[in-house]
């Protein structure tokens, strides 16, 4: 039973959706309406608030690291083992995809499953944002940079942790990241997808 209480409160945890507190902190508005429509740090920035959507980013990946690690903090205390810890991440992680509290209109998952990620492994997560940083600065695209660091912190997974629960949750959110990204992928296809603009004019 505190096993499926700790994945219920981590998928709550997982529903705040930072880039609507965040927009409305700052009187901007809601990243439903404007943009992608996708709840996330890049549509925020998408206002010329870098603040805002910098802020985005850190509260969506804490809310996932924070999720699993008060788990880990109980788990001598209930008797947690690996899987209801795994659990316990993939449903931080459905939280932001299918948030309870808008509708079950979510986010990609980007930044959630960096945190959740770090809070698994550090090694694990530091492969995929450097992949992701590498990426951005060769290719200039987010979309396909988060797709790639997806399967990178995956096969890393793989290679660090082994075959377990974390992995199979790890290939599972990858599975969902880039089904997420399907319309990015049509884009990428047809010579459409926006790039990142590294200048400082930008």
């Amino acid at each position: 039973m505190a096993s499926l209480v700790c994945a219920g409160l981590a998928y709550l945890i997982g529903s705040i959706s930072f880039a609507v507190v965040v927009s409305w902190c700052f009187g901007l508005p809601d990243p439903h309406t404007y943009g992608s429509g996708n709840p996330g740090a890049t549509n925020v920035l998408r206002t010329g608030r870098k603040a805002a959507a910098a802020l985005t980013l850190i509260g969506d990946a804490a809310k996932g690291a924070v999720a699993l690690w008060l788990a880990k903090l109980l788990a001598a205390e209930f008797d947690f083992g690996e899987a209801t810890l795994a659990l316990v991440a993939f449903m931080a992680f459905l939280g932001h995809l299918f948030p309870l509290y808008f509708r079950f209109k979510g986010g990609k998952g980007v930044s959630t499953a960096a945190g959740i990620l770090l809070a698994i492994d550090s090694r694990i997560g530091g492969v995929a944002l450097i992949v992701w940083l590498l990426t951005v600065l060769a290719l200039r695209y987010s979309s396909l940079a988060s797709m790639v660091a997806a399967l990178a912190a995956a096969v890393a997974t793989v290679y660090f942790l082994g075959w377990g629960y974390y992995t199979g949750v790890v290939l599972a959110m990858t599975a969902l990241l880039l089904w997420r990204h399907r319309a990015n992928m049509a884009r990428l296809m047809d010579g459409t997808e926006g790039r990142i603009k590294l200048s400082r004019g930008a």
